[in-house]
């Protein structure tokens, strides 16, 4: 890995960044947390090959590790017999689950700036690095429909009190001259269709209970009056806003946290809900407020927490009409310890199998941790896989991060509610860093489309210390994947069998993560 980091380095000083032909390897820096990161700028920035199928008989294995590799790519054959392994993991494609819709982050105020503080030519490579065939290729993007806390300013569309008829509604600076030519760049990078979805944290100052942005006041009134048809129509004017700069939304949420974000400040914005309040403004205001307008916006109800399921679907899809609205569930990932994914998630999926669940919110570094940004940082990044694989493992059908890029102190942010990020900008050198949590997300973002299906897999143990986490997938294009974690400072042999093509004898080295492709015969 050092050796690669040194000829990488060579590339940056030697040849323009148009010369470099194929994969770029990553160029290593230790900040003493652990592991390293992959530091890229304006002429050079580690890159993949576009994904190409293995011939029938092959297969292809992308790993990470705490180590050093970050998606490195081999080669190996199936093989006709195995040795008795400690652990065979069997895959079963008969057995089908949930569509996936895909992988991505939030494209936060933040996160805007802290892109647009480094030169044209570093953007364009931290955006390829997200979305491009050159990079880990998300296809889901979250937008704060006006400010979230990782903003540096309190806002919203219409500050002119009393305006029910959104006369004075306009998108601001962050949107017009940051957000809007970002996602148009990231949608002209991607080959694959990119799924956006727009989330309210606050409504306007005379909206609310507290008469401010800021704080956890509520929506005034109650569903069907008048403060609630205009907040209804205030998601419509967004769209409306953003589709004349040729931006479409696929969803948006009710309410990022309506149970008063927990993990937020109290001076943080918000519109508190309950259960009952979210599915009454559902079903009267923002379901046939979507349903009247010009866009195929879908809507997702709840954007909190786990543990406030099955009740809060109980509650809202329990009613014929608010249903009728809702296509999926949002759910967050902070306070996942608290409750089983199985009395959560797939209880929900159990009663509510036609409304998908999407993760839509997860990050590290707040408030517990010692430090927001950990440079470099590998368990981070094993919380991350171990979430994806534990909630597809229950029904999830995609997962998204917050900011996909912060500065080194973990923001901006006004309420200085700091936190990790997968990619962390140094305005100041014109440089931005790729973290472990980077190549954990792409380890499922490059390799897992949307359209593709979880399949079953059966995991055979014979000794106490083969602990692995584990998904499979079948991809629209007939390929199979696999991805494997290993969270333990031990090497795990295991195999894996598809019954139509054979066996693969191999290993998962100490804390790492590996991506298995093959197609079938």
């Amino acid at each position: 890995m050092w050796a690669a980091g040194i000829v990488g380095w060579l590339l940056l000083l030697l040849l323009p960044v148009a010369q470099v032909a194929g994969a770029r390897p990553c160029i290593p820096k230790d900040f003493g947390h652990g592991s390293l990161v992959c530091v890229c700028n304006a002429t050079y920035c580690d890159t993949l090959d576009p994904l190409v199928l293995p011939a029938p008989g092959s297969y292809v294995k992308y790993e990470s590790s705490k180590a050093g590799k970050r998606l490195e790519r081999s080669e190996g054959k199936f093989q006709s017999s195995l040795r008795t392994p400690g652990l065979l993991l069997t895959l079963n494609i008969s057995t089908l689950y949930q569509h996936v819709k895909g992988f991505g982050g939030s494209l936060s105020d933040a996160a805007a700036m802290n892109i647009l503080k480094l030169s044209q030519p570093a953007q364009d490579n931290l955006l390829r690095s997200y979305f491009s065939e050159s990079g880990i290729e998300y296809n889901l993007i979250r937008v704060p429909m006006a400010c979230s806390d990782f903003s540096v300013r309190p806002y919203s569309y219409d500050d002119v009190p009393n305006d029910y008829e959104l006369k004075h509604f306009r998108l601001v600076d962050e949107d017009v001259k940051m957000k809007i030519p970002l996602l148009r760049r990231a949608l002209a990078m991607s080959k694959r269709p990119l799924l956006l979805f727009g989330s309210p944290w606050t409504a306007p100052a005379w909206m609310k209970s507290n008469g401010d942005v800021r704080g956890k006041g509520t929506l005034k009134g109650k569903a069907g009056d008048k403060y609630h048809k205009t907040w209804a129509n205030y998601f419509i004017k967004f769209l409306d806003e953003y589709a004349k700069h040729n931006v479409t939304f696929w969803a948006v949420t009710a309410q990022n946290e309506p149970l008063a974000g927990l993990f937020t400040p109290p001076q943080a914005p918000t519109i508190a809900f309950t259960a009952a309040q979210q599915r009454d403004f559902i079903a009267q205001d923002l379901g046939p407020a979507l349903a009247r307008s010009p866009h195929r916006t879908r809507l997702l109800m709840l954007d909190d927490q786990r543990i406030h399921l099955p009740h809060w679907a109980k509650v809202v899809l329990g009613n014929a009409t608010a249903a009728r609205y809702v296509a999926g569930l949002a759910v967050h990932w902070y306070l996942d310890a608290i409750v089983p994914p199985g009395c959560s998630l797939e209880a929900t999926h159990d009663l509510f199998p036609d409304h998908f669940l999407l993760y839509t919110e997860a990050c590290t570094g707040f408030f517990m941790f010692r430090f927001a940004v950990s440079l470099g940082c590998w368990e981070r990044g094993d919380h991350y896989s171990y979430s994806i694989l534990t909630v597809m493992n229950h029904f999830v059908s995609g997962w998204t991060d917050w900011n996909l890029v912060l500065d080194l102190e973990g923001g901006p942010n006004w309420v200085k509610n700091f936190v990790d990020s997968p990619v962390i900008v140094d305005g100041s050198k014109d440089v931005f860093y790729k973290q472990p949590m980077f190549y954990h997300l792409g380890h499922f973002s490059k390799f897992i489309p949307e359209g593709s299906r979880r399949v079953g897999l059966r995991s055979r143990r014979r000794c106490l210390l083969c602990q692995l986490e584990h998904v499979a997938v079948l991809r629209p294009d007939g390929a199979l994947v696999l991805v494997v974690l290993n969270r333990f400072g031990r090497d795990v042999p295991f195999g894996i069998q598809d019954p139509a093509m054979g066996f693969i004898e191999t290993v998962a080295p100490a804390h790492s993560i590996q991506t298995y492709l093959w197609r079938q015969q």
